[in-house]
């Protein structure tokens, strides 16, 4: 199974993404097709001893940067690295993309060459949220949807469920959706209708929560489901909270010999603690609901961030996530509608 990533974007450039599918090789045993200027990610690769037979390289000869207008680039620019991995995907070379570049240019891509599954409304963003224990909980729509229809976010919950139980193995996940309040009639318009219609659904849905269930100080819940510009807005203010925290905490350490001392005894816990927050050790965010896999990486995604997407991806294929969301679509077709 081979896995087309997008090396030309991102922010530490393509080295740090050839080094993770090298990573992603040599640990899982993986195939990837890294898309991007020929001669420079030879040259790259290179620096690395891999297996020749299960990395490829797949030339293009323009890149989308993160201003770009997403619609516009990926219609004018068909040899951009994004879109030719992306068309790996819809030509069935490979199960899946990957790519840490504009998320919009990713998502149209997607759209264009990929298409939906047969039912799905809106594809959403699905972004795994670190937690105190246990597997993450699954947030979305983290930032595909801005403006959202009930039936929309009843679709998020089923595909949500499904990616929960699949690549974490949680058993009987907990649905929930993101509100003000646990009341069942707490919310907008639209947080309440969807209550009405996720109550309908023969899941583990356990109603509204609230913003800290997400990181598993309240409500124990498994999957949260809201619209984008919300979604996007929490995954946001979840990394830039993550981030201030650590560095307070190293900014503390350095002024006082003592701590100083304690933190050399702790360094086993930190280092725990902040690989139990790193997105890399989730690769990225799933694009859900399209043909082919598409997982859309974190601007600075590292090497390790790279070598996680690739095995992420090759995990939803060997499970059948796509295969899973077409069946229960269909099961609920009369509850969520399958209209455009």
């Amino acid at each position: 199974m081979w896995v087309a990533v997008d090396a030309m974007s991102g922010d530490y450039g393509p080295e740090a993404i050839v080094e993770g599918a090298v990573l992603a090789v040599r640990e899982f045993g993986l195939s990837v097709s890294l898309v991007g200027d020929e001669q420079e990610l030879l040259d790259i690769l290179l620096k690395f001893d891999y297996d020749t037979e299960k990395i490829r390289v797949v030339h293009s000869t323009e890149i989308i940067g993160m201003n770009d207008s997403p619609s516009i680039a990926v219609r004018a620019m068909e040899d951009s690295s994004v879109v030719k991995a992306v068309r790996l995907v819809a030509d069935k070379e490979c199960i899946g993309v990957f790519s840490p570049g504009n998320t919009g240019a990713t998502m149209a891509a997607a759209l264009l060459h990929l298409g939906r599954l047969p039912g799905v409304l809106r594809p959403p963003i699905a972004a795994p949220i670190p937690r105190e224990v246990g597997p993450p909980v699954i947030l979305l729509d983290a930032g595909a949807n801005v403006d959202c229809k009930p039936e929309y976010l009843a679709q998020f919950a089923v595909m949500g469920e499904i990616y929960s139980r699949e690549l974490f193995g949680v058993k009987n996940p907990k649905v929930g959706i993101l509100s003000n309040g646990e009341e069942d009639k707490k919310g907008n318009t639209v947080s309440v209708k969807t209550f009405d219609l996720l109550k309908k659904i023969p899941f583990n849905f356990v109603g509204n929560v609230e913003g800290r269930d997400l990181y598993g100080s309240g409500r124990d819940v498994d999957v949260v489901v809201c619209d984008g510009f919300i979604g996007n807005i929490v995954l946001k203010a979840t990394e830039g909270l993550a981030k201030s925290i650590f560095n307070v905490l190293r900014n503390s350490i350095r002024q006082s010999s003592l701590a100083q001392t304690g933190a050399l005894l702790l360094k086993s816990t930190f280092n725990a603690v902040k690989k139990r927050l790193d997105y890399a050790e989730y690769g990225g965010a799933l694009l859900l609901g399209v043909e082919g896999i598409c997982m859309i990486g974190h601007g600075s995604s590292n090497a390790l961030a790279v070598k996680n997407a690739v095995r992420v991806i090759s995990e939803c294929a060997k499970h059948g996530i796509n295969e899973r969301i077409r069946e229960r679509l269909g099961e609920y077709k009369t509850i969520l509608g399958d209209s455009n």
